[in-house]
């Protein structure tokens, strides 16, 4: 325990004596960047021996301050977990994979494919790690690196795939969802925080759905249905999707599929056969193209803006009257909750983009394989996400929800001679101008004594910044970064860091200059560290509202600011009012980053679009009354309404012709 003396400002008035004050400083407002400066190496061979390192697969780092002393860590895994120093890379500490720091000479038990989890777990005020490996184990440790109670387990001698952790039941502890590569329709284990399996899981152990085994981290977590709690979407490695409950019931489908579960109904290219059930298989393409989802994620957002979840999901097309493999392309699929095609404001998903790029390759003796995980964002800035993915085709694709790339898209990060493929993407308003630039990483085919590249593109898939990864450390003839690279601020400056996996290079940090004021949008593999492939409906419940100074007389200039706050997807058409209480006086310097405002008779309006994980800054001025001369709370309030029956009240409180005395307070930690 330590104590820290503040000091404390009281604002003391006559009467009434329990008048609330206003805490918190507005933001600084700053303009955004021009241009978008090119990274910037930081460190190279996070991890790595004196003259190798562990190869790196398709697991994301994490990065986060794990013991709370002002510094970052960059936690990551290949096959043992290794802790960095966020600054240096340096390694702080050390386990292998299926062990925790009380066996130092343990050895590794197998490598980590999912992303690493860095989250409270079990709401003790504390962030855990979590990870998943060959060889069936999943692990919970603290932040120290040993194994919380009830860890590890190991449900599958198989090797673990996917990984995630949500509150499915809205209890405040996380529950822990793993999935294996497995060759069997038990493909699913869901964990409480302790350790025990949660009751209706594994899945899929009954016949509500087909399943087999998964092998990528395929698994999306999120509220569907609008009910407050979390459900899974399972492709897998069958034509087939399954969707669970919390309980571990399939979800029902839509009536048009006959009365069956999700996990009941195939996905095939043709709407028309998908609806009869079956197809032939004959060769005839409406009969014959479906699609498989072994390497196939899905995951849920807000397409539309409408306040109701959609699934998206992308798959290997293939031709079933051949077998698969070879696969035809990469297909993508826009699904309502209830599994029906998505059609609403105009977009049509019951007919899909097909022919979206043949395969260069799918044997990974030649270069490892492509998984082609989809990320959703808002790109241009118009409240409507698009599905960004990269595919075995050697591109990046970006889709609208008129199912048409625009702009450069698809991007090549393959051009010919050696076969190079592309990492899942990360978004991110490098420069906050409302647009957001996507970033993957590449790598080559093996044997090419070669490295891949990070790649910046804007949002119509134009190249901003290119350059060459690190080469391969010791002997290794190839190298690049497959999984998604992880965006965070690891030092002191403001600006962001980019954090790779890469195969043969250990694990390296780029700066990001010029960043500051980045918006992250997808900001890691499967979109953020609880590994959920979703993103949470956006709120405004997070806005404030400040004021300077907080202790004013008649005649003196105070400054609000709202700060609009958005924790999830965009939120259009949002409406600020603020009527302006009698004792103050407007002075006409109305400002808002963006959005139209106006003033009229007092009253302070403001309109626009708040985007994914976005803010909005409204600043103005007033001078207080001269005629208030007694001591007085001046309460100034402003609505904030989301368009959607929600709004928010936040008040900005100055104490008016009081005076402070300052009392110690002692504050424990």
């Amino acid at each position: 325990m330590r104590a820290l003396l503040l000091s404390v400002a009281l604002f003391l008035l006559l009467a009434p004596p329990d008048l609330p004050t206003a805490a918190g400083l507005p933001p600084s407002a700053s303009d955004p960047a021009e241009g978008i400066q090119g990274p910037v190496l930081k460190w190279q061979n996070g991890g790595c021996f004196y003259s190798w390192c562990e190869t790196g697969w398709y697991s994301s780092p994490a990065a986060a301050d794990l013991d709370d002393d002002g510094t970052m860590e960059v936690i990551a895994s290949a096959y043992s977990i290794v802790v960095l120093n966020g600054e240096t890379g340096v390694v702080e500490w050390r386990v292998a994979s299926g062990h925790d720091r009380s066996e130092p000479d343990a050895d590794n038990v197998g490598r980590t494919w999912p992303g690493i989890v860095v989250t409270d777990v079990d709401d003790d005020g504390e962030p855990e790690i979590v990870t998943a490996h060959g060889g069936g184990y999943v692990s919970v440790y603290n932040n120290q690196g040993y194994f919380e109670p009830g860890w590890p387990q190991v449900p599958t001698s198989r090797e673990l795939r996917g990984l995630s952790v949500y509150d499915l039941d809205d209890d405040g502890s996380l529950e822990i969802v793993v999935t294996g590569a497995v060759y069997d329709a038990v493909n699913t284990w869901v964990f409480e925080h302790d350790g025990t399996l949660r009751p209706g899981w594994p899945q899929l152990s009954n016949d509500s759905g087909y399943a087999y085994g998964m092998f990528n981290a395929n698994a999306a977590i999120g509220d569907l249905d609008g009910d407050g709690l979390g459900e899974i979407v399972v492709p897998s490695d069958v034509h087939y999707i399954c969707a669970y409950e919390p309980d571990g019931s399939q979800i029902p489908a839509n009536p048009i599929y006959g009365g069956k579960g999700w996990g009941k109904v195939g996905v095939w290219e043709s709407l028309a056969i998908e609806l009869r059930g079956w197809g032939k298989c004959d060769g005839i393409r409406e009969e014959s193209y479906r699609t498989n989802f072994a390497h196939g994620p899905a995951l849920i957002a807000d397409m539309n803006g409408d306040d109701a979840a959609e699934v998206v999901a992308t798959g290997n097309v293939y031709d079933c009257s051949v077998g698969h493999p070879p696969g035809k392309y990469n297909g993508i699929y826009l699904f309502n909750a209830d599994r029906s095609r998505f059609q609403a404001d105009g977009y049509d998903w019951q007919t899909l983009p097909v022919d979206t790029g043949a395969p260069l390759s799918e044997d990974y003796d030649v270069i490892e394989n492509n998984q082609p995980n989809p990320a959703v964002a808002d790109l241009d800035g118009d409240c409507e996400m698009e599905i960004v993915y990269s595919s075995y085709d050697g591109r990046v694709h970006a889709f609208w929800l008129d199912k048409t790339e625009h702009g450069n898209w698809p991007y090549s990060v393959h051009t010919g001679g050696l076969y190079r493929f592309a990492s899942e993407p990360v978004v991110v308003d490098l420069n906050s101008d409302g647009q957001a630039e996507v970033i993957v990483t590449s790598w080559v085919q093996k044997d090419s004594y070669q490295t891949g590249k990070l790649h910046i593109l804007d949002c119509l898939g134009n190249p901003l910044h290119e350059l060459d990864l690190p080469p391969a450390y010791g002997s290794p003839e190839w190298n690049g970064a497959l999984p998604a690279p992880t965006l965070a601020n690891l030092d002191a400056d403001a600006d962001l860091e980019l954090v790779l996996n890469t195969a043969h290079s250990g694990f390296v940090a780029y700066d990001l200059p010029g960043t500051a004021n980045a918006r992250i949008v997808w900001g890691t593999g499967r979109g953020n560290y609880q590994r959920t492939g979703s993103i949470p409906p956006g709120t405004l419940d997070g806005s404030i509202k400040t004021v300077e100074p907080i202790q004013a007389g008649p005649g003196d200039t105070l400054t609000y600011t709202i700060r609009l706050e958005n924790a999830g997807s965009c939120r259009a058409d949002v409406r600020v009012t603020d009527t302006l209480p009698f004792e103050v006086h407007y002075l006409g310097d109305l400002w808002a980053s963006s959005g139209s405002y106006g003033e009229s008779g007092g009253v302070i309006t403001w309109t626009g679009d708040v985007l994914t994980n976005g803010s909005v800054t409204v600043t103005f001025g007033v001078t207080v009354s001269g005629q208030i001369t007694m001591p007085h709370a001046i309460v100034n309030t402003a609505l904030i309404d989301d368009g959607r029956g929600n709004v928010w009240e936040r008040r900005a409180i100055v104490t008016a012709n009081g005076y402070a005395i300052h009392l110690p307070l002692i504050h424990k930690h």
